[in-house]
C-alpha cells in the first residue's frame, strides 16, 4: 500500500477547467502518475485470469464475457485512454469528466447500464504523520467493475488475494458483490487511520497536561486539518452506501444489500469516531491556551510576590539613602545592623503571611 507524503490539501485547484464546455476531458489532479498501468482480473467460480494490459483495447472484449471482470486503471493523466474506454463501455462524457476531476465529493449516480460511484481512499504517512486522500471512481456494470485511481497502489490487495485463491464468496458472486468488496476495503482502511490518529491525540493530551510547547500547538493545528479532511471524505460516504442500498437498478441484487448494510453501519461508526475526535481536538486547543495562560499567571505571581517583598525594603533603603545632614541614626553605632534587622524581619513576615494565605 502506498503512503504519499505531504500536507493534505483542503481546497483543490479548478483553474484547468475554467471556461471549458461541460464534458470536456481534462485531467485535474495534484500529481500525474509516472505511468498508466492497466490490470484486469476475469473470473468465475471455476476459472481465473489475471493480466496486465499494454493497451486499453485488450479490455474491450471483457464487456461481453459471461464471467466477472475487474478492470483497474492506475493513473489518469492519459486522457485519450479514458476516452477510448468510455466509448467502448458507453460512459457519458460528464461521467468521464468526473473521473478525471479528482476533487469530486463522494457520490453515487445510477444509470440504466451502470452505476457510477466516487469514493475517497485515505492513507496515513508514518514519517510526516499526515493523512493523504486519493479519489477512486467505480463503474459498476452487469458483469464488470472498472476502477480508476490517481496513482499506483491501493488498499485492495486482500481482495485480489481472495479472487486468486478462491477464498470466501467473491468468486461465486457477481460484479455487485465485487463492488461491495472494494467499497468495504476502503471503509475498513479508515479504521486503521483513526487508530493512528487516536494514538496521536492521546500522546498530545499527555503532553498538554505535562509541558505544552509551541510544537504542541502546531501538532494540534495539523490534527484539526486532518479531521476536516476525514470529515469531507466520510460524511458523504453515508449517502453513497445508502443510495446503493436503495438502488432499483438490476445491477445491485438483493443478496448484496445485506453486505451494504454492514458497510453503512461501519460508516456511521467512523463518522461518530471522527466527531468525537473533532471535539477532543477542539478541547485540546482550549486546554493549550489555558495551560499557557496558567504558566504565565504562575510566572507573574512569582514576580509580583518578589516585587511586593522588595517594596518596603526599597522604602527603608530609600529613606536612609537620603543625604540629609541631621539624621540621628546615621551616627548611631548599631544603626547599620538595626536597618538590616528591620528589613529582614519585614521580608520574613511578608513571606510568612503569603504562605498562610496559600498564595504560593
Amino acid at each position: 500500500m502506498k503512503k504519499p507524503a505531504g500536507k493534505p490539501k483542503l481546497v483543490r485547484k479548478h483553474s484547468k477547467k475554467a471556461g471549458l464546455p461541460p464534458g470536456t476531458l481534462v485531467y485535474v489532479g495534484d500529481k500525474e502518475a509516472e505511468q498508466v498501468r492497466i490490470t484486469y482480473l476475469d473470473y468465475d467460480e471455476q476459472n481465473f485470469r489475471e493480466e496486465q494490459a499494454k493497451q486499453i483495447e485488450e479490455c474491450f472484449a471483457l464487456k461481453t464475457t459471461p464471467t466477472v471482470s475487474w478492470i483497474n486503471i492506475d493513473g489518469l493523466s492519459d486522457v485519450s485512454l479514458i476516452e477510448k474506454l468510455g466509448k467502448q463501455y458507453d460512459l457519458h462524457s460528464l461521467i468521464l469528466e468526473d473521473i478525471l476531476h479528482t476533487g469530486q465529493r463522494p457520490k453515487c449516480e445510477d444509470s440504466d447500464k451502470y452505476i457510477f460511484v466516487v469514493l475517497r481512499m485515505l492513507f496515513y504517512d508514518e514519517e510526516s504523520q499526515a493523512v493523504e486522500s486519493e479519489q477512486v471512481s467505480l463503474i459498476i456494470g452487469d458483469s464488470y467493475v472498472i476502477s480508476f485511481q490517481e496513482r499506483i497502489g491501493d488498499v485492495f490487495d486482500q481482495i485480489r488475494d481472495r479472487i486468486r485463491n478462491g477464498k470466501g464468496r467473491i468468486r461465486k458472486e457477481g460484479a455487485d458483490y465485487l463492488a461491495y468488496a472494494l467499497i468495504d476495503a476502503i471503509v475498513d482502511s479508515y479504521f486503521a487511520i483513526l487508530e493512528k490518529i487516536g494514538e496521536k491525540i492521546e500522546s498530545t493530551e499527555e503532553e498538554l497536561v505535562g509541558n505544552p510547547s509551541e510544537k504542541t500547538l502546531h501538532r494540534i493545528h495539523a490534527m484539526k486539518r486532518q479531521m476536516i479532511l476525514l470529515r469531507k471524505s466520510v460524511w458523504p460516504l453515508r449517502e453513497v452506501v445508502s443510495g446503493l442500498q436503495r438502488s432499483e437498478s438490476p445491477i445491485m441484487r438483493q443478496t448484496t444489500e445485506v453486505y451494504l448494510r454492514d458497510v453503512y453501519d461501519h460508516t456511521i461508526q467512523i463518522i461518530d469516531t471522527i466527531e468525537s475526535f473533532r471535539d477532543m481536538v477542539s478541547g485540546m486547543l482550549d486546554i493549550y491556551l489555558s495551560s499557557i495562560s496558567n504558566k504565565m499567571n504562575a510566572v507573574m505571581k512569582v514576580l509580583t510576590i518578589i516585587a511586593t517583598i522588595f517594596i518596603p525594603l526599597t522604602f527603608v533603603a530609600g529613606i536612609y539613602g537620603m543625604n540629609f545632614e541631621h539624621m540621628p541614626e546615621l551616627k548611631w553605632k548599631w544603626g547599620y545592623a538595626a536597618v538590616w534587622v528591620i528589613m529582614l524581619s519585614t521580608a520574613i513576615a511578608m513571606v510568612a503571611y503569603f504562605r498562610k494565605k496559600k498564595w504560593f
